[in-house]
């Protein structure tokens, strides 16, 4: 029972990891990168769509982003959703596919983006820390000899312990690459 509880706790920390991951491949580092656009949602035809479904993403050049919509009509609408995403991007509409050309990072803008970073990596930290808190009041409910409990306790507090190591090895990782010109 208590070995499924340390392993199911494991479970939720490294899919808190896979998410902060994936959260930081949508900071951009002054490259083109298609998971760059996952948040945008377009107005289509009333309903909040988000944007992946709409068009193909491919990437033409190092700084370049090219978008072509299944549907033509829609093009003014994904224009108008990427300048109001707040992502610093300007496409280009030609009236068959839109281009963005990534503008290279400002001084300003990367400080912006490791503030970002850093927001995104105390967040993950603070839902280590949530996943501990449900375990360690699950451990104290079963009611285990106190060595027992102390044993589960401390397994549990080493796992907080590398998980965070990881989130920090992480976060000076993208720090880097965003703070690289």
């Amino acid at each position: 029972m208590n070995e499924d509880l340390i392993k199911q706790t494991e479970e939720k920390m490294k899919k808190s990891m896979e998410a902060l991951e994936k959260k930081f491949t949508t900071v951009r580092a002054g490259r083109a990168n298609p998971s760059s656009l996952d948040g945008v949602m377009v107005s289509y035809y009333g309903a909040m769509t988000p944007l992946k479904q709409l068009v193909t993403i491919s990437v033409p050049e190092a700084n370049q982003l090219l978008l072509k919509p299944f549907d033509k009509s829609c093009l003014g609408e994904i224009e108008k959703a990427i300048l109001s995403s707040n992502l610093g991007y300007n496409p280009s509409n030609d009236g068959e596919t839109i281009r963005i050309v990534i503008p290279a990072l400002t001084e300003e803008r990367r400080k912006e983006l490791t503030k970002q970073v850093k927001a995104l990596a105390e967040d993950a930290k603070v839902s280590i820390r949530n996943i501990r808190q449900d375990a360690n009041k699950e451990i104290e409910k079963q009611e285990y000899p106190e060595d027992e409990e102390k044993r589960l306790l401390n397994e549990i507090q080493e796992l907080v312990n590398t998980y965070n190591k990881e989130i920090e090895n992480q976060l000076k990782l993208k720090d880097q690459e965003l703070l690289t010109v």
